[in-house]
């Protein structure tokens, strides 16, 4: 798909009835060939440009072809930033300082320091230092043509805010890191000591700022630290008590607004998940039903983005309590749009139908279901330790389903594919169990076997000893049944 069918495939209703009154701003046949190209784009979500070509210029010659396409991209860009340009003060603010360069090509200096006033006072308002840092040198320019503007003022006031902004770069760069981490992984991969060191280290020394306790942003910022923080650290018991307080104190100093709408839609999501990780799970689906009503708000401004997150929690919440209702959630969401815009996610939802269908005793379905993750390209570019944890499941499942055979041989495929994560300390489990799984196939009795049972007890006994978050399968719940069911 390329740049232009890219950009009306993701129009609203709105937007498109927009740029229709855009385009049509001035007098002009109803033939025009840039309207018929945005019709041709939005029937068709995967265009034939030869037969494009041929009704638009009755010929072949595409030059005139990609010079429309180019010259349509514009016009969709400028009515989108006419469109949207009043829904966020970072883009009003924007709009602003092009006023001001506009008036000071024109060399109306008195009109740009005006209108460069008005930037200042709302970059202060919504703090931000980024757009603050360009004003300011604007005001040092200035000063040079107007005698009213005192340059060493702004100076000082670069300097200070330049303080600011490098300790938001540095919260950023630090929460970026951690982030990604987080995404490639998705939770299933080994702590890393330099990265916890470094979170916290961050941390504190802006925990300890005065700039950072009185300014919003600031605090908005350090609570993303401190939540990255405790979720590297896997301290849900804490992370709970401090997402419920934080949320308490923001909610109540009437701190969220449609700047940080995104932030409070994030601050929702990770109440729900902790609930969830600490066994709360009416009181995470309570939560889960707040981050919903708070999609909506602000004509439902970024609900495409969070409404993934928010079936995430349900599913999560029903894989325990009602594995059928997950499923049919896990269902849905192959279905929405926003999945489809963002294949990642794909990978949750077969791995998590995989489980909850191993959940439900029906096997076929669950290794159905794993296979179509492997073939997914958000799978082959997963962390090796989420791959190794999904082998390890697919182990499980295909022992379940008696094809002992091939086990033994993806067994061996195993071994030489993930012997990095098979010598980790941290996966030991996995490797006895597989090595135990193995054993039992070639001894007479199998898991009935005295010596497996009792090196079945042994293995639960050191599950049991560690967390199970980290395990697609529950390890420790399935050698339990193995033992029972002998």
């Amino acid at each position: 798909m390329d740049l232009l069918s890219q950009i009306v495939g993701g129009l609203s209703k709105e937007e498109v009835r927009f740029f229709k009154i855009f385009a049509h701003r001035q007098e002009s046949s109803d033939a025009r060939k840039d309207i018929k190209l945005f019709d041709f784009m939005r029937k068709q979500k995967d265009p034939d440009e030869d037969k494009i070509v041929q009704q638009l210029y009755g010929k072949t010659d595409k030059n005139a072809y990609y010079r429309l396409k180019n010259r349509l991209v514009d016009d969709i860009n400028t009515a989108m930033v006419l469109q949207h340009q009043s829904d966020d003060e970072s883009l009003q603010l924007m709009r602003l300082l092009q006023v001001v360069r506009i008036y000071l090509a024109k060399s109306q200096h008195n009109l740009a320091l005006y209108f460069l006033k008005k930037a200042e006072q709302k970059a202060r308002k919504i703090e931000h230092h980024e757009l603050l840092d360009i004003i300011y040198g604007e005001f040092i320019q200035l000063s040079h043509t107007l005698l009213n503007i005192n340059p060493e003022e702004y100076i000082e006031l670069r300097k200070s805010n330049s303080e600011d902004l490098s300790r938001l770069r540095q919260m950023d760069d630090m929460l970026a890191v951690v982030s990604y981490r987080l995404k490639v992984t998705q939770n299933f991969g080994a702590r890393e000591t330099s990265l916890l060191e470094l979170l916290e280290q961050i941390t504190g020394q802006f925990s300890e700022d005065p700039a950072t306790r009185n300014s919003s942003r600031f605090r908005f910022k350090l609570y993303s630290l401190v939540s990255q923080l405790m979720l590297q650290k896997k301290d849900y018991q804490n992370l709970e008590a401090y997402l419920l307080r934080t949320w308490e104190d923001f909610s109540r100093e009437k701190l969220f607004t449609r700047n940080n709408h995104d932030t409070k839609l994030q601050m929702l999501t990770y109440i729900v998940n902790t609930l969830f990780k600490n066994g709360k799970m009416q009181e995470s689906l309570r939560f889960a039903g707040m981050l919903k009503n708070a999609m909506q708000e602000f004509n439902k401004l970024l609900y495409d983005k969070y409404e993934i997150f928010y079936y995430n929690a349900l599913v999560n919440n029903y894989s325990v309590i009602d594995v059928n209702k997950a499923i049919e959630l896990l269902k849905e969401m192959q279905e929405l749009d926003n999945v489809k815009k963002l294949p990642f996610y794909e990978l949750f939802i077969y791995i998590n139908l995989a489980t909850s269908y191993f959940d439900i005793k029906n096997f076929n379905q669950a290794i159905k279901n794993l296979n179509r993750a492997y073939l997914l390209d958000s799978y082959a570019k997963a962390d090796a330790a989420l791959k190794f944890k999904i082998a390890v499941a697919e182990m499980i499942i295909r022992y379940e389903l008696g094809d002992l055979e091939f086990w033994k041989y993806r067994y061996e495929q195993i071994l030489k594919e993930f012997k990095p994560q098979l010598e980790k300390e941290n996966n030991t489990a996995e490797r006895r169990m597989l090595k135990l799984v193995s054993s039992s196939i070639d001894i007479n009795n199998g898991m009935r076997s005295r010596e497996v049972r009792e090196e079945i007890h042994e293995l639960i006994e050191l599950l049991e000893s560690q967390t199970e978050e980290d395990e697609i399968i529950k390890y420790s719940r399935w050698l339990k049944e193995k033992i029972h069911a002998v």
